[in-house]
């Protein structure tokens, strides 16, 4: 089931029962992901990047628990990626990606602004800084762990900082998110945000400066609030509060309709600032694939920006995707500098792509990128923020030591190669002879007690649950299982054809799979 699908569904959402501290802190390591490979490349980058983010895991001022920083350069924790990131690697420590979201609400002021980051130094408060929702990581982490009190203490945070975001984001009073520095987008040193300072005056995010331009109504802001909305909805509907959850639904509808309406440009698929002259911010930046990462699309919409834009190689298709602003946009910047928004591929974008490739059907390009990014990682292996689309070389000026590059290794490596648990179902992800997959072994707990395990050989994979066959697999594919391992569909994600033979206590069967072709197993 799809992300959204899986915010809407409802009786099955329902968090009935707190689970208490000490059950949440309680993850060891026979419950944590276990990975091994014969492939000593693979499996060194694996082990290196997993040792990094547990030295990221750190107690910062003003909060008490322990969060995951961003690591390298950025002693701190931001709301645009943290809470995200920690979701990401809940699998390994459970309570710091509680705390990674806490830690926000925890420092909320009480006209409902949320901080943009919590550093060494200070609590930041002079920008918005918002990419993936908050309020939709929570909400996913609630669930995927049954806190009910984060449910709560979530909904009634990210409630608060919607209405924030529309008394002091909205003053044209257009309904969508408007932008007022560069730093409320995490966009340093973009040429989208050419001319506007850092931050807003007297780092208060409740100004702009006196620039004619200012404010720009901006679409992944707009689809930042859009995605938080749906989230409240779900959570709503969870606590029984149906008329709340058909208002957030309502509102969501609202600003999606917005986003599509006034800020998109049909003739150039792209997405773009509308600035205080009505004038657009023609810069093709990785807004676009912000705006996926929401699914603010329809499939129609998204297929023509694929085309266009995301899958074009002139333009964010690089060797490496995907740039943070297009390679044949004027505005790429050359020489590429550290920290920069202003052309290279950024981890960041590359670890939200698990966000939208997959809801868009897309899942054998993705193979593709994944593949590109390990083997960039792997042959660096310094863990640092961003790198050359064209070359792969990652900017040496960054620090190493970076989260988010640390968790495209890890994530990358299971949506490849190994099984994954999503809200309702098992996604057993098969490639024999590939890389990761050389003699290996992957082991995850799903639906909170059940042990998954893919095991390879040279030439199959054998699935099993709770020690109990599901297949044996010949080819590369995705399985899908319900959480009792009976298969639903198997899907391409090569991006060639497939010979799929499994073989199951019930029957055998054989495919020829497309990239990116579903069929039901009945």
């Amino acid at each position: 089931m799809d992300r959204r699908a899986f915010l809407r569904t409802t009786t099955s959402l329902v968090v009935s029962t707190s689970i208490s501290r000490h059950a949440r802190s309680s993850a060891t390591d026979n419950q944590s992901p276990k990975f091994s490979t014969e492939n000593k490349r693979w499996q060194r980058a694996y082990d290196e990047a997993l040792r990094i983010l547990s030295a990221n895991v750190r107690t910062l001022p003003r909060f008490s628990g322990a969060v995951l920083i961003e690591g390298a350069d950025y002693a701190g924790i931001w709301q645009e990626c943290g809470p995200h990131e920690a979701l990401v690697y809940r699998h390994f420590q459970p309570e710091v990606a509680r705390n990674s979201h806490l830690t926000f609400f925890a420092l909320q002021r009480p006209d409902g602004q949320l901080p943009a980051n919590n550093k060494l130094t200070e609590s930041g408060f002079g920008q918005i800084q918002m990419v993936v929702p908050i309020a939709a990581t929570a909400w996913e982490l609630a669930q995927a762990t049954g806190d009910d009190e984060l449910l709560h203490k979530a909904y009634a945070a990210c409630s608060r900082w919607d209405d924030w975001l529309s008394r002091y984001r909205n003053t044209r009073n257009t309904g969508l998110v408007e932008g007022f520095c560069t730093y409320d987008t995490g966009h340093d040193n973009s040429p989208r945000w050419t001319g506007i300072p850092p931050q807003c005056p007297a780092k208060d995010a409740k100004r702009f400066p006196p620039i004619p331009t200012l404010p720009r109504l901006c679409p992944d802001l707009s689809a930042t609030v859009y995605g938080g909305r749906l989230a409240l909805a779900a959570m709503a509907h969870a606590s029984g509060k149906s008329v709340e959850s058909e208002r957030w639904q309502k509102k969501a509808d609202e600003i999606r309709n917005l986003i599509l309406k006034r800020l998109y440009v049909e003739e150039d698929s792209a997405f773009y600032d509308l600035d205080a002259q009505e004038n657009f911010v023609r810069v093709r930046s990785d807004v676009i694939s912000r705006i996926c990462g929401e699914h603010v699309l329809d499939q129609i919409t998204f297929n023509r920006i694929w085309e266009q834009q995301l899958h074009k190689a002139s333009a964010f298709w690089s060797p490496i995707p995907l740039p943070s602003i297009a390679l044949d946009d004027p505005h790429f910047v050359r020489p590429i500098e550290r920290n920069s928004w202003g052309g290279p591929s950024q981890a960041l974008t590359a670890l939200r792509a698990g966000r939208w490739f997959d809801y868009y059907g897309r899942a054998a390009e993705f193979s593709h990128m994944m593949n590109k990014w390990c083997e960039a990682l792997q042959t660096d292996m310094t863990f640092r923020q961003q790198l050359d689309p064209l070359s792969g070389e990652f900017t040496q000026a960054d620090l190493p030591g970076y989260s988010p590059a640390c968790l495209v290794m890890y994530d990358y490596t299971w949506r490849l190669a190994g099984v994954r648990e999503e809200a309702h179902e098992l996604q057993w992800n098969v490639r024999p002879g590939h890389a990761a997959s050389e003699h290996a072994r992957f082991e995850v707990v799903v639906d909170k007690h059940k042990s998954a395990v893919m095991q390879y050989d040279k030439e199959s994979a054998r699935l099993t649950l709770d020690h109990q066959a599901v297949a044996e697999v010949k080819g590369t594919a995705r399985l899908v299982s319900n959480k009792n391992g009976k298969l639903l569909k198997v899907l391409g994600i090569s991006e060639n054809a497939e010979q799929i033979n499994i073989k199951t206590a019930q029957r055998a069967h054989h495919y020829v799979l497309q990239p990116n072709q579903e069929i039901s197993i009945s």
